[in-house]
């Protein structure tokens, strides 16, 4: 029989997973599944830029997978069972079951507001693409001179808000941070930030937190209000809400813990990647959510899942970080360098330079949705039948 492998998401890590196996693994030993409710890739790192009026190159799976053998079953995945190891998905024929021998867990991250008063109700995210189409068509609709107000001073927030102050010069931006702005980066890094805000006229808000969010303000903690006719959450992400219910040990986060081959800790038929799984880079930092961090752990996932069905030794590969590439719109950039546990060092890109670097990583990751082999040659082995469920739960506990 052959053994049924089901991958759940199709962002950049269950994507990448599910080609990867493919081109590691036969199609006469294993099927392979890919669950996703969308029937295209999104370029999650690009949402801001679709936000602000810019059109996104569409990426059918049926292209990306054609004569891979990935099965796409479009749907939403309503519940994981682990102990029966079935998932239940609603798609448009209705609620179905689908068995699985092997699952990777890649359903990755959605809006955190945080519990903060109004933010649900009157925020805009951009963790999704609906997201990013309501606050394009918001954006849109504005006149001349109206607030605009970011709040977050991460990678996210910094890229929103210069990508809208760049393509809508004629609004008021406001950038909301509850630190420094930048204060991660390099020296180097923070003055350039500096350099771009107020060349785009962005207004910054230092060492400020938001305690709510009305449908033409917001409130800091301070009582002070911040004119916004729209405001844009980008203070983090949360954890798919599926995974808590799933059995699987999670972190405190809600992330699921995995081993230095991403497969679950506490059931080892189950691998994790991307933003849903908490993985330990150098030094035994958690991974933070992001594409730089999921793509690895895919390629890693589906190596270690081909080489335990097929026999041979898993690799063991060190995940670890480079740098960190920020958009500030179309014209200005900054790659901040930074070492193996993602602390900056000095060296830092900026200007048109960064852009080109920055659009070669968002160019090359999507391209490696299509082409998911991490420069590594494909390796098409038949499984060894020798028992794999008895197998897996002794090397989980060795």
């Amino acid at each position: 029989m052959q053994h049924r492998i089901v991958v759940l998401g199709a962002g950049y890590t269950g994507a990448v997973t599910a080609g990867r196996l493919a081109r590691r693994l036969r199609r006469e030993d294993v099927t392979l599944t890919l669950v996703n409710a969308e029937p295209d890739f999104v370029e999650r790192v690009r949402l801001h830029q679709l936000a602000a009026g810019q059109d996104l190159t569409p990426r059918p799976f049926a292209e990306l997978f054609a004569g891979t053998g990935v099965e796409l079953r479009l749907g939403r995945v309503a519940a994981v069972d682990v102990d029966r190891r079935t998932v239940r998905v609603d798609g448009a024929a209705g609620r179905e079951e689908l068995g699985y021998d092997s699952l990777v867990y890649a359903l990755g991250s959605g809006w955190n507001h945080g519990g903060v008063p109004g933010v649900a109700d009157h925020a805009h995210e951009l963790a999704s693409r609906p997201g990013a189409l309501r606050l394009r068509e918001r954006l849109a609709a504005l006149e001349a001179g109206r607030p605009v107000v970011v709040v977050g001073g991460g990678l996210t927030g910094l890229e929103a808000a210069t990508e809208i102050a760049e393509s809508r010069p004629d609004l008021d931006v406001a950038l909301v941070a509850r630190g420094a702005l930048g204060d991660w980066l390099s020296e180097k890094g923070r003055g350039h930030l500096w350099k771009v805000a107020r060349r785009l006229g962005i207004t910054v808000h230092e060492h400020t937190a938001i305690a709510a969010v009305a449908a033409d303000r917001v409130t800091t903690a301070d009582g002070t209000a911040l004119p916004a006719d729209v405001t844009v959450w980008t203070t983090g992400f949360a954890v798919h809400p599926i995974a808590e219910a799933t059995g699987l040990e999670l972190a405190e986060d809600g992330r699921i813990r995995v081993d230095s081959t991403m497969r679950s800790v506490s059931h080892p038929d189950v691998y994790a990647v991307g933003d849903a799984a908490l993985a330990l880079g150098p030094g035994g930092k958690p991974l933070r959510m992001s594409c730089a961090s999921g793509v690895p752990m895919a390629w890693q996932a589906a190596d270690a899942l081909a080489a335990r069905l097929t026999g041979v030794e898993v690799p063991a590969v060190s995940l670890r970080y480079f740098q960190q590439c920020v958009s500030l719109g179309r014209e200005d950039g900054l790659i901040q360098f930074v070492t193996a546990d993602d602390r900056a060092k000095e060296k830092a890109l900026t200007g048109r330079a960064a852009v080109l670097y920055k659009e070669l990583i968002c160019k090359g990751a999507a391209w490696g949705v299509a082409h998911p082999t991490g420069g590594l040659p494909s390796r098409r082995r038949p499984l060894v039948r020798r028992g794999l469920r008895d197998a897996a739960p002794a090397e989980a506990t060795a």
